[in-house]
């Protein structure tokens, strides 16, 4: 009786959801790609119709987890907000949901070693997303004076550096860093304490 081989929907699309499950159990280097081809049920030899290697395939998920991020960040920033400093904070509380809802997707992204510039596709997501933060950050520095006034890209990457600190540490269950604090409490009381040091947003906000 001949095998049976993979015929229900997208085998590229498959072999992506295959990888996201390995990753989260194994990590990015944990597995190869003929495991993902048996995990799928196809052979090796029909991976590599659709990738050239297992970094090419993480670089896949990576992307794919780019644009679910920037959607994200996208959707809690064009909420109506409050103010601009609600809105920088609805979009670090986004950064926080990804990472919990996504983690094959975050781990692939961030942990991987896949670089930014392995696709112009994948610089180009990962770009939206921060572009976002950007935003967020160049509509709450419009009240300072120019001459005063830092970057937004500035801003924006130390509040990325602190949304993905909060993660590591308080977010994703690693062992013996439990804080007595919502990680969604330390990343907003920590987004207030550095905009305030920047004379971004006064003491009674």
């Amino acid at each position: 009786m001949a095998k049976r081989g993979y015929h229900h929907g997208n085998l590229r699309q498959a072999l992506v959801e295959t990888a996201l499950k390995l990753i989260e159990e194994k990590g990015p280097t944990g597995f190869t790609l003929s495991e993902a081809a048996k995990q799928t049920g196809v052979t090796p030899a029909a991976v590599y119709r659709h990738f050239r290697g297992r970094e090419e395939l993480i670089a896949e998920a990576a992307l794919q987890g780019y644009g679910i991020f920037a959607e994200m960040l996208e959707h809690a920033h064009a909420r109506k907000q409050a103010s601009a400093l609600a809105a920088l904070e609805a979009a670090g509380r986004a950064y926080l949901a990804f990472a919990r809802e996504f983690p094959g997707h975050y781990v692939a992204m961030f942990e991987s070693g896949i670089s930014l510039n392995h696709s112009p596709e994948l610089a180009a997501a990962a770009g939206r997303a921060l572009g976002v933060l950007e935003r967020a950050a160049s509509d709450l520095s419009a009240r300072i004076p120019p001459q005063r006034r830092p970057p937004a890209s500035m801003v924006s990457a130390h509040i990325w550096a602190l949304s993905h600190g909060v993660v590591e540490l308080f977010a994703r269950g690693s062992p013996g860093t439990k804080s007595p604090f919502a990680p969604e409490d330390l990343l907003e009381s920590g987004i207030a304490i550095y905009l305030s040091g920047l004379g971004l947003i006064r003491p009674d906000e």
